[in-house]
């Protein structure tokens, strides 16, 4: 099942079911007027829901032409948006162009932060900044969202708590972070909003290429119409969804409606490229000895997509132009 958010009906939009295809979709606002609600009465609204998803695809009920344009982030706002750092690769080259070791307990004690979630950016909506100078950057990555998870939930139980599936582009501004950083108290300037895919899909809609609670299939990146990287998310993950739930749910539940990132896909093999800005410096730096590909600049153009086996894109399509923001715009 693919389910979106319509921008239109308040902040947290108005929810639709969208077909397999990415071209058409029913509302249902007779079963659920968002997808927040969705989450928090997924076993009462999941059956009716699913039909009309089967529905749609079989042409049976009436549907309407999608742009994605009109549609928000499918979480428009979030009550908790928790993003990882699950790929190793990624981890490790960062530190060593600053000649720092890799930590051994970073082999079994995930990274997470907790990001901004109160107004995600919409899949086609600008990534706003009002300074080039804070190097910009896109991070292209998989999230999931849970139902209610309890304290203490065991890895083999918490896949089962996994309702939807999405990609993120989680916006980094490079410049910033270390400053805030180096004061120990983690981000706040350096992570502003983030932006998700189009459409969130149930994991029985991946097929085969969701196992052991990974996604197994490439990230395909373009920075202004070129490709930047393709690797595979399921690749070189030390860290899988299931894992990541039982961390972040250490010392507290979580409500329906988490949202959990798996941080910057990366793959050990460098032909795979990237899928972010600064890990593609940090290549060049070990590789030459300074960076020579330059952070965003505006008018740049990021997009962000997986397809199935068949080409067909799952997602949908993240694609953001960096825009100059004017101080005191909404």
């Amino acid at each position: 099942m693919k389910l979106a958010s319509l921008k239109e009906g308040g902040r947290d939009g108005t929810l639709i079911v969208v077909n397999r295809q990415l071209t058409h979709y029913a509302t249902v606002n007779n079963i659920a007027p968002t997808l927040q609600y969705a989450i928090e009465n997924w076993q009462t609204v999941h059956s009716d829901l699913s039909c009309c998803y089967e529905k749609l695809n079989q042409s049976q009920i009436p549907a309407f032409p999608l742009s994605t344009t009109a549609l928000a982030s499918p979480l428009p706002r979030a009550y908790q948006w928790l993003d990882g750092s699950a790929y190793l690769s990624h981890v490790q080259r960062v530190r060593k162009a600053r000649n720092a070791e890799m930590p051994p307990s970073f082999l079994h004690d995930p990274l997470m932060y907790q990001g901004s979630s109160d107004d995600f950016i919409g899949p086609n909506n600008p990534i706003y900044a009002a300074d080039e100078s804070w190097g910009i950057d896109f991070e292209a990555e998989v999230a999931i969202i849970t139902d209610d998870v309890p304290t203490g939930i065991p890895v083999e139980q918490a896949d089962a708590h996994i309702k939807l599936i999405m990609l993120v582009n989680d916006v980094s501004l490079r410049h910033l972070i270390p400053a805030e950083l180096a004061k120990g108290f983690g981000f706040l300037h350096g992570k502003p909003s983030s932006a998700f895919s189009p459409v969130a899909v149930t994991p029985d809609e991946l097929g085969k290429a969701w196992q052991n609670s990974k996604l197994h299939l490439p990230l395909i990146t373009h920075l202004n119409n070129h490709l930047f990287g393709q690797p595979n998310a399921g690749d070189d993950m030390q860290f899988n969804f299931s894992q990541l739930i039982h961390h972040a749910a250490k010392t507290r539940k979580l409500t329906a409606g988490t949202i959990i990132g798996s941080g910057t896909v990366s793959n050990k093999d460098v032909n795979a490229g990237c899928s972010c800005l600064a890990e593609k410096r940090v290549l060049e730096i070990i590789d030459s000895g300074h960076a020579t590909t330059p952070f965003m600049q505006f008018g740049d153009t990021i997009h962000i997509e997986m397809f199935n086996e068949q080409n067909q894109s799952i997602f949908g399509k993240i694609d953001q132009t960096v825009k100059k923001l004017t101080i005191g715009m909404q």
